[in-house]
């Protein structure tokens, strides 16, 4: 079974969510074993949890007429409380607990961490604050802020918008491989060529993507004060991203920049993330397995599917981290011109005795993207480019907590079910 996830211009985890136009690649892993890894083997798919299929190649479907344990078997008389025909208790328990932690790193990547992910885009394009947030501390402690001010929705907008720019990747990915004679999965022995198609495949895809994703950054950085609840809706990010792709409707400020000289910058971010993630994925299994082949149990739920969860979190942080600066000039140039106003980064102070304001503009006058990197150097200096990451930090410390505690708890129901 072969899994993958979307990537997007944050967040390859599923992260972490937070990436729309990514996509991580998972080993093959064998039916209620680890996973393996083969030579020159990429694989991806669309997004699944791991346990959530049943069948593999050459098994069917137990009958219900089928004894436990005895295909083909005669019927035996069971109650509500028998287990299900055809398949042992520890076989069941295996899939449930692989759905089970797939659904959590899901929930978490996609919905929990989406504060962080709202907080950190809208640091990086806050030239104006004087706190950086290069620690999660800092950033937790203005998230509460906000939230305390504003309430709960202040740092949970725009989710719906990410899901629907997963969903364009997903769908434009699948009609161009189709269409075009580009590979969406790699075959084990892939040549150069082969792999120069596939990663071509995700630049398009986020070239593609890229308008419904800048009306999204909008969405999730807009701040809740200067918001419109009645003329907003789940649909906006579609009709904004077709209007800024065909440049109709409301006229927006002279500084904003054409969508053609974001082009290469957002396929270089999308291609550079997708092949660091999938990269350190795979070292990640091959050195676990490396070390681990001797411990290793095929039919413990904890060797099945942890590695790979632990491996595309791994894969997911190094990726962010490497890509963070060319994140933070991308979102200001897909920002600039908007007309957004933000929330103040610094704090939620009101105006006055030498307060901060609550909400800030978003003024930037780039020329490009080689002008907006050499003036973020030269009046921000290099930290300048991490802006915000101590959300980061928060986003994928939050992950792994939640993944280390769903082991803990699958660690105990284990030893539990073999103490019956």
């Amino acid at each position: 079974m072969a899994s993958r996830r979307p990537d997007s211009f944050d967040g390859l985890g599923f992260r972490g969510r937070d990436d729309p136009l990514y996509g991580a690649s998972y080993p093959v892993r064998s039916a209620g074993g680890p996973a393996e890894l083969h030579p020159h083997h990429w694989v991806t798919t669309p997004p699944d949890i791991p346990g959530s299929r049943n069948l593999h190649h050459g098994e069917r479907t137990p009958q219900y007429d089928e004894a436990l344990g005895e295909p083909g078997g005669p019927a035996t008389a069971a109650g509500w409380d028998a287990p299900q025909p055809g398949v042992p208790p520890a076989e069941q328990l295996n899939r449930f607990a692989g759905f089970g932690i797939g659904l959590v790193s899901l929930f978490t990547e996609n919905v929990l961490a989406h504060p962080c992910i709202v907080f950190r885009r809208q640091c990086q394009v806050n030239y104006h604050a004087r706190c950086y947030h290069l620690t999660p501390f800092s950033a937790v402690a203005v998230m509460y802020s906000i939230t305390k001010a504003q309430g709960p929705k202040a740092l949970w907008k725009g989710m719906g918008s990410t899901f629907i720019v997963h969903g364009i990747s997903l769908g434009a990915e699948g009609i161009i491989s189709e269409l075009t004679p580009l590979p969406r999965e790699l075959p084990h022995r892939w040549s150069w060529n082969q792999l120069a198609g596939h990663l071509l495949l995700k630049g398009l895809t986020a070239v593609v993507a890229l308008p419904f994703y800048c009306a999204s950054l909008i969405e999730t950085v807009q701040s809740e004060i200067v918001r419109d609840e009645a003329s907003s809706g789940l649909l906006d990010c579609l009709r904004e991203g077709l209007t800024r792709l065909l440049g109709v409707g409301a006229p927006h400020s002279r500084r904003l920049l054409p969508l053609s000289s974001l082009l290469l910058p957002a396929a270089l971010h999308s291609i550079m993330r997708y092949a660091i993630a999938a990269s350190v994925q795979r070292a990640a299994l091959w050195l676990h397995q490396r070390s681990d082949k001797q411990r290793m149990d095929p039919s413990n739920p904890l060797d099945a599917y942890f590695p790979e969860l632990a491996a595309a979190w791994a894969g997911s942080l190094v990726a962010d981290v490497v890509l963070f600066p060319l994140e933070t000039a991308l979102h200001r140039l897909g920002l600039q011109g908007t007309r957004t106003i933000i929330d103040a980064t610094d704090g939620v102070v009101a105006v006055g005795n030498g307060g901060s304001p609550l909400v800030l503009p978003v003024n930037t006058q780039y020329d490009g993207f080689s002008d907006c990197l050499h003036s973020i150097h030269r009046k921000e200096g290099r930290a300048g480019f991490y802006r915000g990451f101590g959300a980061l930090v928060a986003q994928y410390a939050l992950h792994g907590a939640l993944l280390a505690a769903a082991r803990t708890l699958l660690r105990l129901l284990l030893l539990e079910s073999r103490a019956r």
